[in-house]
This record gives structure tokens, C-alpha cells and sequence, in this order.
């Protein structure tokens, strides 16, 4: 099925449709995926390599150095997307940058294979100058794309933020697995394989967008030798309304903070939560049930983005074979460890659930999700933005709500406890819900709000904001102990409860006022 020329931008290929949306998208999609494969996999080993035992392979920091590394390397590949951003804006385009940020990126992995202090730091400072070219470059992409298609554009970064996930599942899942039971350096270089193979897919098909993301001098090039090419111009907004659109951009980041504050609690005391607070011991049939359920959980979302890869490469293998085979060696790769795993697992007798476990569930929710959250973006049922945000930031704090009722019976100043662990995956739905509520919409309206000729320093600013949430989210996190030692871990999860809902209902207040400032966008 082919969309119409006018309504999304690049080549005619581009303009086939995949679920509703352009090809290209999907290019975007398992560029972004690998990506996020590579952070989350290395993010998830990392803390874990550096306190390890020397004779387990690790380096036997203690937990608060080990965390202060973990936490300035999250911040800083937050900030760096500002400069990124920049660059590619003014001189390198966003299909360079993006290219040119996954193969340092790739050259980090590498560093990091190394058993070696400086391949280390080397090895961390590359993933941050590499994901600054690439986090906001990519989504300035997809806003070209839909340039004139707004209405579409919820919907698509939707479908964009199913692919984010995908690569965190797989990355927590198999570069955990692989860097727990082989080697952690074997999980660091895993995690660069992926990256590699995305970046020279992307590379080989970035032809598929036309003169979207070019440097500005290419674009000029472009535009000369496609002379019969009806390019729209943008829209010139006066500056009044431009400034109001940027307030409502800097409203929607500034509840950004509150959310990722609380939500990234997933990665600490949530993970703490799960370690020493949950019974995860499960013997005879639980076991069995379990691993049949883990399983599943880990069959089903790489079968559903297997099948999005086959459609994808239907409309594009005729033109880019090559793109197609090295996006189609990655899944075999990821087919075989994945298979290895599970038939490793089954052979085991050890019925724990390891902590990191639950980290797989928001990924998974999230491709469970995406499509039909998409779906109801496109209806007559979709609400104004703030009222999304709202929603997220409430359903997070029921999230809380869930995990503080479950709390109730751990006693104050307790260093262990047996809780069920339905409440962890409760929270964590909730929490997914949320996330699909406000993540994906506030960089689709980050895009729709802020001119193109801005779009990648804007998209670096948005996450900053992220970055800052990230940072408080460690700092909030990291009383847990203290709260619970002083009143219990009711009151710690109490906390992110009522904020978030709090956040919630304010910014959903503020629609009325929103609205006028956005000068029509929805």
C-alpha cells in the first residue's frame, strides 16, 4: 500500500507503508534498536563487572564507586546529545551524525572488551561522544519524515519507542546473560557487534529518506540535482508564536524531571527491592511455571519484531540487499544465543530468579503495548498532550502505590524480606503504561513544536532534562536505607507515589492554558 507523495517526505520506497506507517520508519526502527541493544546491555553488566570479586572477573570496587561511574556516565550520555545536536544542525546533518555516533559507539564496545583500566574509561567516554551524535539525530529523522503528517506523528514515535525497547529487552537479556555466565568482557564486546551491524544497515539504506537528514550543503546539492522535486517549504512562524510554543516545550520537560525521577527507580532501589525485599526462590511446579513463562517472555516479543523485520525487508530488498543482510545476520545471531540460553536454563537446577530479571518486563509490556497505545493516539480518543502526560505521571505513581501496599508487612529498619513477587510485576505495568504515555509523546511534540532548522539542538535541551531526571532519580534513590531505617519501605515507595500523581494532576490543569500556547498544534 502506497501513501500519497504529500503526505510523507522522502524516496517513493519511503512511501510504502508498514503497519500504517513509511518504510523508513522501520530503517529507524532496528537502527535505533541495536543502539539501545548496546546501552542497556552494557548499562546492565557494568555496576555488576566493577563490584564482582577478582576471581569471578571483575574488578572489586566498592558499590559507591562503582555507582558514582555508573552514575556520571548515565548523566553525561544525557548531556551530550546538546552538542550533538548542535553539530549536526549546522554542519554534519542528522544521517551523517547518527552514522558517524554509532561507529564511535562501536569502537567503545571494543575498548571496553579489553581487561584494562584505560580501555575502560576509553571505552565509557567514546559511548558518550558517540550517543551525542546519534540519541537526538535519529529523532530528528523521523520528524522529517512526517514533516506533513502531524497527525501521524504520535502514532510513529509510538511504534519508534517499541524499537527502543526491543534493543533494551535483548540487551539486559543476552549481554546479562552472556557477561554473567561467560565473561563480562564477552558481554561488553557483544553489546559492539550489535551496534556495528545496526550502524551499516542504516548506512546502506540511508538513501531511503532522499533529502531528508543531509548536511545543509548536501541539501543544497539535493535540491539542484532534483530540480523537478516538489519540496514544500517550511512554514514560516512568527516569532510570538514560535516563543509560546517554546514555553510549552520547556512545561512538558520540566514534568519530564519529575517522571524519569521516579521512574528510574527501576534501576536502583526498585533493583534493590527485587534483590533483598522479594521471595525469588521457586521450587517444583512454580519453577517449571516459570521457566515455561520466561520463555514465552522471551520468545514472543523477538517473534513479533522478527516478523515487523520480514515486512520490512519485502517492501526494501529489491533495492538495499545488503542493509537487509547484515539487519538479517544480527537476528540470526540473536536467534542462536537466544536459543542457547533457554536450552541452558532448562538444564539447570537453580529455581532463582535472578534480580536483574524484572528489568526485562518494562521492555517487554512496552512491545506488548506500543502497537495498540499507537492505535488509540491516531482515533478520535486521542487527548491533548498534557492530559498524556498526565495520565503517565499517575499511572507512575500507582505504580508506587502498588509497591508500598505490597510493603506494608516489612517491618521498620528491615534488611531483608520474602514479599510475592506479583507486586514488582504489577508495578511494573504500570509503570510501562505510563512510560508509553509520556516518553514517545513528548519527542513527538518536541517535533512538532520547535522549527526544523532547530530540531536537533532542541531534541539535545529535551535531554538534558531526562539527564537531570536520571541524576535525581540516583540521589532520591539512594535514601532508601535512611527512609526505611527512620519510618519503613511503605513510606520510601509512598513518596513516589504522591509526587508523580501530584505532578500529574497539575500539568493536566494546565491544558486549558497549554493549549493556547501550542497556536493549534495537537
Amino acid at each position: 500500500m502506497s501513501a500519497t507523495n504529500f503526505r510523507f517526505e522522502g524516496s517513493d520506497m519511503n512511501r510504502q507503508l508498514l503497519m500504517g506507517h513509511p518504510s523508513g520508519l522501520f530503517v529507524l526502527f532496528f537502527t535505533e534498536m541495536w543502539e539501545r541493544f548496546s546501552y542497556y546491555g552494557m548499562r546492565a553488566i557494568l555496576v555488576l563487572f566493577l563490584t564482582s570479586a577478582i576471581i569471578d572477573g571483575g574488578w572489586a570496587w566498592s558499590r559507591e564507586d562503582a555507582l558514582g561511574l555508573y552514575g556520571t556516565y548515565t548523566m553525561l550520555v544525557y548531556f551530550s546529545p546538546i552538542l550533538g545536536g548542535l553539530l549536526a544542525d549546522k554542519f554534519l546533518g542528522y544521517r551523517r551524525s547518527v552514522a558517524i555516533g554509532a561507529l564511535i559507539m562501536t569502537l567503545g564496545h571494543a575498548a571496553m572488551a579489553f581487561d584494562t583500566p584505560w580501555s575502560l574509561y576509553l571505552g565509557i567516554g567514546l559511548l558518550v561522544a558517540g550517543n551525542g551524535l546519534f540519541k537526538p539525530n535519529i529523532t530528528s529523522i523521523i520528524n522529517g519524515v512526517y514533516k506533513n503528517a502531524q497527525d501521524k506523528k504520535d502514532g510513529a514515535f509510538t511504534i519508534f519507542y517499541m524499537g527502543v525497547n526491543a534493543g533494551a529487552f535483548l540487551g539486559i537479556l543476552l549481554c546479562g546473560y552472556v557477561g554473567e555466565s561467560i565473561g563480562w568482557h564477552y558481554g561488553f564486546g557483544l553489546a559492539g557487534i550489535f551496534m556495528f551491524l545496526g550502524m551499516i544497515q542504516f548506512w546502506l539504506a540511508q538513501t531511503i529518506f532522499g533529502r531528508i537528514g543531509l548536511s545543509p550543503k548536501d541539501t543544497l546539492a539535493f535540491d539542484a540535482s532534483h530540480k523537478e522535486l516538489d519540496t514544500q517549504k517550511e512554514e514560516v512562524v512568527p516569532s510570538n508564536i514560535q516563543a509560546d510554543r517554546y514555553i510549552v516545550v520547556g512545561i512538558l520537560a520540566f514534568f519530564t524531571i519529575f517522571f524519569w525521577a521516579a521512574f528510574e527507580q527501576a534501576g536502583g532501589s526498585m533493583t534493590i527491592f527485587a534483590s533483598d525485599y522479594t521471595d525469588r526462590v521457586l521450587e517444583g511446579t512454580s519453577a517449571n511455571v516459570f521457566r515455561i513463562a520466561n520463555t514465552l517472555l522471551t520468545v514472543i516479543p523477538l517473534m513479533i519484531i522478527t516478523y515487523v523485520l520480514f515486512q520490512l525487508f519485502r517492501i526494501t530488498f529489491s533495492k538495499y540487499k545488503v542493509s537487509n543482510l547484515a539487519l538479517g545476520l544480527s537476528f540470526a545471531i540473536i536467534w542462536g544465543i537466544v536459543i542457547y540460553m533457554l536450552k541452558s536454563q532448562f538444564s539447570e537446577e537453580s529455581t532463582e530468579i535472578p534480580a536483574s530479571w524484572f528489568g526485562i518486563l518494562n521492555s517487554f509490556y512496552i512491545i506488548a503495548f506500543a502497537p495498540l497505545v499507537s492505535k488509540i493516539w491516531e482515533s478520535k480518543y486521542n487527548p491533548p498532550a498534557t492530559v498524556k502526560f498526565g495520565i503517565g505521571l499517575i499511572l507512575l505513581g500507582l505504580g508506587f502505590g502498588v509497591l508500598a501496599y505490597g510493603s506494608a508487612s516489612i517491618p521498620q529498619g528491615a534488611q531483608t524480606a520474602s514479599v510475592s513477587v506479583v507486586w514488582l510485576i504489577l508495578a511494573y505495568l504500570l509503570h510501562t503504561l505510563g512510560e508509553l504515555s509520556l516518553s514517545p509523546v513528548g519527542l513527538s511534540y518536541v517535533s512538532k513544536l520547535v522549527p526544523a532548522a532547530k530540531i536537533g539542538l532542541m531534541f539535545g535541551l529535551w535531554y538534558i532534562a531526562v539527564g537531570l531526571g536520571n541524576k535525581a532519580a540516583g540521589m532520591m534513590g539512594g535514601l532508601i536505607d535512611k527512609i526505611t531505617a527512620a519510618y519503613d519501605m511503605s513510606t520510601f515507595f509512598l513518596i513516589f507515589t504522591i509526587v508523580p500523581i501530584v505532578a500529574g494532576l497539575l500539568i493536566m490543569a494546565l491544558t486549558p492554558k497549554v493549549n493556547k500556547l501550542m497556536h493549534g498544534v495537537h
